[in-house]
């Protein structure tokens, strides 16, 4: 890890100090949430974020499709600029905290004078916390204008339907799929092919089936999500094709930007007609645009 950038998982393991904390589960790290992270930058005093794991709709039971891993999320935080995550574990207990209690155990412990929120920011049980109890408790308040339309869960209703476009217009970047290289069939390499099967932590938020471009490693990548019915597959697989890339990728972690749509997936009359059909898209993908 860049010692420049401390990741804690207790306010204990934080250093006291003149602190402009931004907090939120910032999912996606989207534009939205890279404005509050700005204002915390531009305050001068060290920035740093309040994030939690669990998503705290997934602690209280809810199914929820995230649009990043805790890692990826902690990546985007650090080039965002932020100097500290904290990283709370959303347990029953830190639910359970008043507002009051919530900012003396997670920043006046760490130094923090300043927050940067939108004007919607609700914390503390039964999120009685509000922009004016952080006044009143002689937390400066940075107030941060919302954006218009932009939401983790617009991001992915856009993911889910195949916009994305849109996804990368929220996100201010393409939507990423990140996950494990583990073996797979094999079969691509037969073809002229090979490609990486990926295993995706399941609560990921996934594109629909079909054949999509986009990029990985630096290379543009040609995508299947799917199951692959030309072989009467039942299993849904992530498969990368990555063009004009030679090495080996199993047991690799794999971000991969997924730019835009191609086709569906379909059952060809003849293998032949599916290397063809996988040429084109090849070609696509070469000349697609990253969103």
């Amino acid at each position: 890890m860049d010692d420049a950038v401390k990741i804690a998982h207790a306010p204990s393991q934080l250093d006291r100090q003149p602190r402009a904390v931004a907090i939120g589960t910032f999912d996606g790290v989207h534009r939205g949430h890279l404005a509050v992270i700005e204002a915390a930058i531009d305050s001068g005093l060290e920035p740093t974020v309040i994030t939690f794991d669990p998503h705290p709709r997934v602690a209280m039971g809810n199914r929820v499709e995230l649009v990043s891993t805790l890692q990826r999320r902690l990546e985007l935080l650090e080039a965002a600029g932020v100097a500290a995550t904290l990283v709370a574990h959303f347990t029953p207990e830190l639910q359970r905290l008043s507002a009051e209690e919530f900012a003396a155990t997670y920043l006046t412990a760490i130094g923090a004078e300043a927050v940067a929120a939108g004007d919607d920011f609700r914390f503390g049980q039964r999120r009685a916390g509000d922009l004016d109890l952080l006044a009143r408790l002689d937390f400066t308040v940075l107030p941060v204008e919302h954006i218009a339309g932009v939401s983790s869960t617009a991001i992915r209703d856009a993911v889910k339907g195949g916009d994305l476009v849109g996804a990368a217009r929220m996100l201010g970047r393409p939507y990423e799929l990140d996950g494990t290289v583990v073996a797979g069939d094999q079969r691509g390499g037969t073809l002229g092919y090979p490609t990486a099967n990926i295993a995706m932590d399941p609560e990921l938020v996934c594109p629909g089936y079909g054949i999509y471009a986009g990029a990985a490693l630096g290379h543009r990548a040609a995508l299947s999500i799917g199951t692959n019915p030309h072989y009467g597959g039942t299993e849904r697989r992530i498969e990368p094709y990555l063009l004009d890339f030679d090495g080996d990728l199993y047991g690799r972690r794999l971000v991969v930007e997924v730019w835009e749509r191609l086709r569906d997936e379909q059952v060809f009359d003849s293998e032949e007609a599916l290397v063809d059909q996988i040429a084109r898209d090849v070609d696509a993908t070469r000349a697609a645009s990253r969103p």
